[in-house]
This record gives structure tokens, sequence and C-alpha cells, in this order.
């Protein structure tokens, strides 16, 4: 599936107040769940001694398909395409990379 097409699809199921009109409640959702997420890791860290196992990578597949929704509803929200975000992001990545800036501190570097 490409990023666009979950985008559509997630676009079916947002059911939330002023939908297209509220870039904080999918803001808020996508906090929500990357915390989820990283409760999950937090736990394999005190439980598992820093080790995966499959019944947590399965937990965490669901959590992250989470993130991924709100993430799509967030774009929604500003009139963005998540494949265009994607490219944004690739080309941002490979411009540092290239510079070799990969490491370092700062979003314009």
């Amino acid at each position: 599936m490409k990023f666009n097409e979950y985008q559509y699809e997630c676009s079916k199921l947002a059911i939330y107040p002023n939908r297209l009109n509220n870039f904080v409640y999918p803001t808020l959702g996508l906090v929500g769940e990357s915390g989820e997420v990283a409760e999950k890791i937090k736990k394999v860290i005190r439980d598992k001694g820093g080790k995966l196992d499959n019944e947590t990578i399965i937990e965490l597949k669901k959590e992250l398909g989470d993130v991924m929704w709100y993430l799509a509803a967030l774009c929604d929200e500003l009139n963005l395409s998540m494949e265009d975000v994607a490219i944004t992001n690739i080309k941002k990545l490979n411009s540092r990379k290239e510079r070799n800036v990969l490491k370092g501190e700062g979003d314009n570097r």
C-alpha cells in the first residue's frame, strides 16, 4: 500500500470533533500513541532485559499502526499528503548525508 492510498483509507475512518478544521486532536492522538510505543519499549527494558519477543513485536506493530493513523489524520488537517511528507523527509536526509551533517543538532543543518 502506498502512503496516499493509506491516507485516503484512513480519512474514511476519521471521526472526531471538527474534522478537517482541528489539527489539535490528531496531534494529541499522535503524541499519545507514540507514548504507548515508548511505554512498551520501556517495559521491554524493565521486564525483559532489553530483549524483544514476538508477542511484544506484534503489540508494537499495532501501536505503530495507530501512530500512522494519527499521522495520516494530521496530514489531512494540514492539507499535506503523506507521500509528499515522506519525499520531503528523504530529500532532507539525503542532503544532510551529502553535506556530512546527519549527526549533529538543529533542524536546519
